[in-house]
């Protein structure tokens, strides 16, 4: 079949070559439009569920809400793991489901069992699912600081009511969470005395707040042939409006809000504090979506934040760099291209020095970028991304890359020679020999490729998160092998038919190198057979 293979590209040697050129073009364009991260995907789907229990401590925590939780997502499909964390007023419970699940599939099986926990969990809890993001998510790190002329509680509503709301509709943005400066908040400083001057409990006032500043839906007027739309409209930030909340009506009037406690504006109690080079600061951290490409989406965002800039009041200054994954990514990629551009140049000089013939260096090398665009577009059907892990197992398969088209090469470079060297009649015609003499060493090819690709097997074998890092590395290996067995079975022998179609010396002329070790080799090769 190999045979056919070959006689066929031969045959059609012109089209060969133009799809191979079609192939590399396309391969490029493939290249620069995969993601580019720095590992590989190994983000086991997982859900968090996120529940806010104010008053309630730790051990009430677990026992009422972390437990019942826990216990209902186990035996769910594809489901591996539920653990869970139960603190002062909070429970986290992180549900992980096995590796190749859709990860809104998963949350879609968590949210149908969280309907059943619900009904075992106190009145006032409701938990929340949290956004889906990567485990190697966080994206981007903001800060904004100020030179002293806006507050804290400013800089923080800048944060939570400007820039927060912007960030997240960049497509592939999974949250954004801010962190320091002071969340403002209005609060209602009740007097005992007074409560208990007027007969209202803490209780009233809780509840008259709780209901206030709603806005609530009435009926319908019909007046004049016409429907009119009947509301009530209490929603308000004014602090006159909320001083004029009736806590308690009765025969001797109503009891307002402002005659039992007072009314203002302050700061929530702070839970953490953020900086940027020692000045107090509102971090703003950006997480993606678990199949975002990180390179692209930090310029999208950083599109958008050139535009929030404009808008900034005076004296707000907002610090991009003090954390970007793309950078690492940028840096790590550009090293592992670093290793692979040396790799190739020291295959290329030491192709030419022990070949010393230009026509046969370029059939030869065609394979090393001919090889990788074609990796590149299997990459692409694969759903894979360009990484370190990606181009490491180029830059080691890079040597490997031409060894076929070596073996091929040669020994049609030596038919051919031979075959000049015969009288005009006894010549063999230039395809079929060229044909006949890869067939020759089909056996040398694909067996010493099988022999070079059983080497990574061991790779494919490693479990968990270990083989989900390490292999891609044998996959870029593998399909790189791969690509140049067919290039030297395809276009290599159209190259040769090509290029050493003109004269070519009739008899072996080895290079300066070649000669050099033959030389240096033959005593201990003679001393070997005087002594066997």
């Amino acid at each position: 079949m190999l045979k056919h293979i070959v006689a066929l590209a031969l045959e059609l040697r012109f089209y060969v070559l133009v799809g191979a050129i079609i192939v590399s073009g396309y391969g490029m364009y493939t290249a620069t439009q995969m993601p580019v991260d720095v590992f590989p995907d190994f983000n086991r789907p997982y859900v968090n569920i996120m529940v806010e229990a104010r008053g309630y401590d730790p051990e009430e925590v677990e026992r009422l809400i972390s437990f019942p939780i826990a216990s209902s997502m186990n035996g769910s499909p594809g489901v591996i793991g539920v653990r869970s964390s139960s603190g002062i007023g909070y429970a986290q419970v992180t549900v992980e489901f096995d590796w190749g699940m859709n990860i809104y599939l998963c949350r879609q099986i968590v949210q149908e069992r969280l309907q059943l926990a619900s009904e075992k969990l106190p009145e006032d809890i409701t938990p929340t699912l949290a956004p889906a993001s990567s485990i190697t998510g966080e994206v981007l790190h903001i800060g904004l600081t100020s030179d002293g002329t806006v507050s804290p509680v400013e800089l923080r509503t800048i944060a939570d009511w400007v820039i927060r709301p912007r960030l997240l509709t960049v497509n592939g943005v999974a949250e954004v969470f801010t962190v320091g400066g002071a969340a403002k908040e209005y609060q209602v400083l009740v007097e005992p005395s007074l409560l208990a001057k007027y007969g209202v409990s803490l209780h009233e006032v809780e509840e008259a707040l709780h209901g206030a500043n709603t806005n609530t839906p009435g009926s319908f007027i019909y007046r004049e042939g016409k429907e009119l739309l009947v509301k009530n409209v209490g929603r308000s930030s004014d602090l006159s409006d909320i001083e004029e909340l009736v806590i308690k009506s009765g025969q001797h009037g109503s009891i307002r809000l402002k005659e039992v406690a007072s009314i203002r504006e302050g700061e929530k109690i702070s839970r953490g504090a953020a900086g940027v080079e020692g000045q107090d600061a509102v971090i703003i951290n950006t997480l993606k979506q678990p199949a975002a490409n990180t390179l692209a989406l930090t310029a999208e965002l950083d599109k958008t934040i050139d535009s929030i800039e404009e808008s900034l009041p005076n004296g707000v200054t907002l610090t991009r760099n003090i954390y970007r994954q793309a950078r690492f990514i940028e840096t790590a990629i550009a090293n592992v291209e670093e290793a692979l551009r040396d790799g190739s140049i020291l295959v290329v000089i030491v192709v030419a020095l022990f070949l010393m013939s230009l026509r046969m260096s370029i059939i030869i090398l065609v394979a090393i970028p001919l090889s990788f665009v074609t990796t590149f577009i299997v990459f692409s059907w694969l759903g894979m991304t360009i990484n370190t892990m990606t181009l490491g197992g180029l830059a080691v398969a890079v040597g490997e890359l031409v060894d076929c088209a070596i073996v091929g090469a040669e020994n049609i470079y030596r038919r051919l020679r031979i075959n000049l060297a015969k009288p005009r009649e006894e010549r063999e015609h230039f395809l079929p020999l060229i044909a006949h003499s890869t067939s020759e060493v089909f056996s040398a090819i694909v067996l010493g490729t099988a022999i070079v690709l059983l080497v990574i097997t061991p790779l494919f074998a490693l479990p968990g998160i270990v083989g989900r890092i390490f292999s891609p590395v044998g996959t870029a290996y593998v399909l790189s092998i791969l690509s140049s067995m067919v290039v030297s079975l395809t276009v290599t022998p159209v190259l040769c038919s090509y290029l050493l179609r003109g004269k070519l010396p009739d008899t072996e002329k080895d290079g300066f190198v070649v000669a050099s070790l033959k030389k240096a080799i033959e005593p201990v090769v003679l001393g070997s057979v005087k002594l066997p």
